[in-house]
């Protein structure tokens, strides 16, 4: 069944370039009404443009689709307010968004400054946050919204030079778990796209046949199978150079050690059950923990009642 988006109404944000840019020439390809979001800022944040975003609505309006610009900085509320006013006064609802927005500071942690940090903290998390916050209430009243965060794999595995952005890669994948469970009885669901894309956050660190192979259309491929009508929720796609794959957080069954033995060194004794991977399971919420938890402490104390 072809995926189409007619009638639907998207934010992308970071849309001036790479990914971002292609994510929203395809929807709007595929019918969407398209907000394209950029700051105009260098890959590491600094100054401003409209040039690359009013380019993409360009491009969008001489295929005969509609879109606007606009040069929110996502790390700013009041700004983020504004494009999604603007979008509800010229559309009157919001179906989609995608927080793809980041910057990128590396260093090695040692050489890294605490601005740095906070900085790219800001954009991805913060930006991601505030751009959610700003649609929420307007999904849920439409009991109809598609969210799409941007995580990666440094933040999922790690990556050298990377702590800032691995940290805020990790933050969002929070974000989402939580927010899945909040939005579920509006209709909301929200999952996570893991990109590998030849882009300018990335040129330099590649060769330039690879860059061309990693292109952002074979990413925006996957993107768009998370924010259709029939998309999962809770869901981790990785995509890159035509790669797709999914990515999951298990926890083992465990085991159980009675009060009176609970030592570091019976922790350390019981390694084998703790870590074995056969009755592993994704938890659907934090609670879920506790209740294996508290069901293993019952299991023992009727064992010892017989």
């Amino acid at each position: 069944m072809t995926i189409s988006f007619a009638g639907q109404v998207a934010i992308v944000t970071g849309a001036g370039n790479g990914l971002g840019r292609s994510h929203a020439l395809e929807l709007a390809k595929r019918g969407a009404k398209v907000v394209v979001n950029d700051l105009g800022g260098a890959r590491d944040g600094s100054g401003a443009s409209s040039a690359a975003s009013q380019d993409v609505v360009r491009l969008i309006e001489e295929m005969g689709g509609e879109a606007i610009s606009h040069g929110a900085n996502v790390a700013n509320f009041d700004e983020v307010q504004d494009m999604v006013q603007q979008t509800m006064d010229k559309w009157g609802r919001v179906d989609i968004l995608i927080n793809n927005a980041g910057i990128l500071r590396d260093k090695s942690f040692s050489k890294m400054t605490l601005d740095d940090f906070k900085l790219v903290m800001d954009v991805h998390v913060m930006g991601s946050v505030n751009c959610t916050k700003a649609v929420w209430e307007i999904m849920k009243q439409q009991n109809y919204g598609r969210i799409v965060m941007t995580t990666s794999s440094s933040g999922m595995y790690g990556n050298f030079g990377q702590s800032n952005y691995g940290a805020a890669k990790m933050a969002v994948l929070g974000l989402m778990n939580t927010l899945v469970l909040e939005g579920a009885k509006n209709n909301i669901h929200i999952n996570a796209l893991a990109p590998t894309a030849g882009t300018r956050m990335t040129e330099d660190l590649m060769p330039e046949e690879i860059v061309k192979a990693f292109a952002p259309e074979a990413v925006t491929a996957g993107m768009l199978t998370l924010c259709d009508e029939l998309a999962p929720t809770r869901f981790i796609l990785c995509a890159g150079a035509g790669g797709y794959s999914s990515a999951s957080i298990f926890e083992t069954e465990g085991c159980f050690i009675p009060k009176a033995s609970q030592t570091p060194e019976a922790v350390r004794d019981n390694w084998a059950q703790l870590t074995a991977q056969d009755n592993q399971k994704a938890l659907k919420s934090g609670a879920q923990q506790g209740e294996k938890f508290v069901m293993k402490a019952m299991a023992f104390m009727k064992s010892q009642q017989q």
